[in-house]
This record gives C-alpha cells, sequence and structure tokens, in this order.
C-alpha cells in the first residue's frame, strides 16, 4: 500500500494566497489552455517539492517566481506548448474598466504578442517588469546582475518601440 502524499497546511495557504504569480506565468509561457493547466501543476508540484527548503530570509514571492519561471522555460523548450496566440486583455491582466477603449485594447493585444516573440529570459524579465518588481528582486529571481537586469530591460523596451512604431 503506497503512502498518501499530503503538503503541509501553510503551503497550501502560500499557493492560494499568491496563485497570480502561477497563473501570469502559465498565460506568458503557453496560450493554449491545456497546456496552462499542465504547466500550473508543474509549477504547483515543483513548488511542494522545493516547499521544505525555502529560506524565510527570503521574500516568498521571490522563490515562486523563481522557480515558477524555471519550470515554465524548460517546458517551453521542451516543446510541450500549443502555438495559439493568447490576448493580454483576456488572460493575462485584470481591468476594472470592461469599456476598454479600442485603442487600448489594440495596443495591450500588440504587446502581447511582441513579448510572446520574445526570448525566454526576455520574456521572463518582462513579466517580472510588468510586475513593477525592482531591479534587484529581478535580479535575484532571475539570477543576473541588476546591472544586467536595467541594460535588457532597456533593449527590450527599445525593441517594442520599434515594433510599436510599425503598427
Amino acid at each position: 500500500m503506497q503512502e498518501k502524499l499530503t503538503a503541509p497546511p501553510d503551503f497550501l495557504t502560500m499557493i492560494e494566497a499568491n496563485k497570480r504569480i502561477i497563473f501570469k506565468i502559465c498565460n506568458a509561457y503557453c496560450q493554449n489552455i491545456n497546456d496552462r493547466e499542465d504547466l500550473a501543476q508543474e509549477i504547483i508540484y515543483q513548488l511542494w517539492r522545493s516547499w521544505a527548503g525555502f529560506n524565510s530570509n527570503y521574500k516568498l514571492s521571490t522563490w515562486m517566481y523563481r522557480i515558477a519561471l524555471n519550470v515554465a522555460i524548460t517546458f517551453y523548450r521542451g516543446g510541450k506548448k500549443n502555438k495559439e496566440t493568447i490576448l493580454i486583455g483576456d488572460h493575462l491582466i485584470e481591468i476594472a474598466d470592461e469599456h476598454l477603449d479600442d485603442g487600448l485594447e489594440h495596443n495591450l493585444n500588440a504587446l502581447q504578442k511582441f513579448i510572446n516573440e520574445l526570448k525566454e529570459l526576455d520574456r521572463a524579465l518582462m513579466i517580472l517588469y510588468l510586475e513593477e518588481k525592482s531591479h534587484k528582486e529581478i535580479a535575484e529571481i532571475i539570477g543576473i546582475s541588476t546591472t544586467n537586469v536595467a541594460t535588457k530591460i532597456g533593449r527590450i523596451k527599445e525593441q517594442l518601440k520599434v515594433k510599436f512604431s510599425t503598427l
């Protein structure tokens, strides 16, 4: 008879309190709903496996983002995704005003398309940047220097400006 594995109650509370992190990563790396569900399950599993090793001296969100992004990049590189397009206005952000200006909605959709075209690391940087994470926190999550974060974000913003200028 196999022993049933159960997560500690504080883990379940942490997942529920921070589920938006998981959803955002899944939405950014998978456009197909089935792929997003698979990725979310894998992220939660890897968080559970790593839970005992969590160091409370660090921010919980930093630890979660780091694991979630690593799992998502591995998932993405493994070719386990479907190539359908996802719209940022529908899935990645919540906007209180349901009467979006058509221009704003068009720009949000274009932004999501452009972000989806970025390399995995650049996409992760932009997700964290749009989450308003500090350069220091992004550096801790991604595992690169703060200076490198600033440089990469600056370059990505320039690329996005060029793409938007062609719309």
